[in-house]
């Protein structure tokens, strides 16, 4: 009889528990209030951690007339809580007379996984569209629980980026509609280990290749992929057979693929049923990255309006742990493609890396090296030490050069007198 890796198991290993989500480094603790009054400040790239019981807690906002923001808040369910399909989270940016801004609320749902999920308001330029002038804004955050579910507070990470304007006389041109759709060709070449992160702080970097990893039952692994404008994301994953304990299951939600945006806003969702043997997801595609999508009719194509770190989201279903061994991981492949060659994007009046947005040279690098965005910053200040001690070790060389021609020159003349 034909050897199968499909083996049934009476028991197993007691497991131990998922990672935790790592929060940002720096961040500040916040309290949301119930209503505008005294609402707490959120500055400008600052990260903030609170704790979201059901309901609504608001936030002050101190917005210029001259750039785009965006609002995130990132909701953080302890493994195993329970969820309902309707349950999740909700983000709006909203004037001080209350009124919605413009593509907004952004909701976010858990389906029936206890996972982190991400949601952005947005208060974006836009000709003759509220919410333009400077001033006093709001940000709602609102999370949805259905009674059966689980309602002790949880903790929220929250950030406020800010998108400068494009220079005078740059004005963008209507967005397409119409983008290359048709189910990409993903990489086949021999998989390459990178381990993801817990989440968007310590997701780890990849480029275009196959990646592989392992996940367990309940576990979202976190990965972020630079795309600059004129480029397609492309993805796809398999997760391969598991050390199964019970016949004949299957969790309908088993594994899920999603891509977020630089602004941590869903792009794109796909998820597909897993029995333990073996289950594939391919993302659709979405629209190449241009700066004019964000003034599209299709809130998926506004999404893809900003050049950055996209990040991508794997998770296998909790369910799994019913009929596979839970503490042994499933191996994950990662086929990802970007598709295109960067383009130029539009001029801005200051700079777009320094908002934490664009595509330069050290994020390629971190790409093709595999870095954390923790580990990119360290990996800089690494390079720039070594540049600083080459530069000193040079200057010390020409010195020593100097001081030696000085004394073969006096030493001739002695000689010569």
């Amino acid at each position: 009889m034909a050897w199968s890796p499909v083996v049934a198991y009476a028991s197993g290993p007691a497991s131990p528990p998922l990672p935790e989500y790592r929060v940002a480094d720096g961040a500040r603790p916040i309290q949301g209030k119930p209503s505008t009054a005294d609402a707490p400040l959120l500055e400008v790239g600052a990260v903030y951690e609170d704790t979201l019981a059901p309901g609504e807690r608001f936030y002050r906002l101190t917005l210029d007339d001259s750039s785009s923001v965006y609002v995130s808040a990132v909701l953080r369910p302890p493994a195993g809580a329970k969820v309902g399909y309707s349950d999740g989270l909700e983000v709006e940016i909203m004037t001080s007379a209350g009124r919605a801004c413009p593509s907004n609320p952004v909701k976010a749902s858990f389906g029936y996984e206890a996972v982190p999920v991400a949601a952005a308001g947005t208060r974006r330029l836009q000709e003759d569209a509220e919410c333009q002038a400077g001033g006093t804004y709001y940000a709602k955050v609102t999370r949805e629980a259905a009674k059966e579910s689980d309602r002790a507070p949880w903790p929220v990470e929250l950030r406020l980026q800010r998108e400068p304007a494009p220079a005078a006389g740059t004005a963008p041109a209507p967005a397409a509609s119409v983008w290359p759709s048709a189910s990409p060709t993903l990489p086949a070449k021999d998989a390459v280990a990178r381990v993801g992160g817990t989440g968007f702080n310590d997701a780890r970097a990849l480029g275009p290749g196959v990646w592989r990893d392992e996940l367990r039952p309940g576990q979202t692994r976190f990965y972020r992929v630079p795309v600059d404008w004129g480029q397609q994301p492309v993805l796809g994953a398999e997760i391969a057979a598991a050390r199964i304990t019970k016949q004949y299951a299957s969790a309908s939600n088993g594994l899920t693929v999603s891509l977020y945006t630089p602004f941590r806003s869903l792009a794109a969702s796909e998820d597909t049923s897993y029995d333990g043997k073996q289950a594939a997801v391919t993302l659709p595609r979405v629209a190449p990255v241009a700066y004019e999508n964000r003034f599209s009719h299709q809130a998926a194509q506004r999404m893809m309006g900003l050049a950055g770190w996209y990040y991508v989201a794997v998770t296998l279903g909790a369910k799994v742990a019913e009929f596979t061994e839970d503490a042994t991981p499933v191996p994950l492949t990662l086929r990802v493609d970007v598709l295109g060659s960067a383009g130029k994007g539009p001029v801005y009046r200051e700079s777009l890396s320094a908002a934490g947005f664009g595509v330069g040279a050290a994020d390629r690098t971190a790409a093709r090296e595999g870095l954390t965005a923790p580990e990119a910053v360290a990996a800089e200040d690494d390079r720039s030490a070594m540049r600083i001690v080459a530069g000193a070790g040079f200057g010390t060389g020409t010195v020593l050069l100097l001081v030696l021609g000085v004394w073969i020159l006096l030493g001739r003349r002695g000689r010569a007198v």
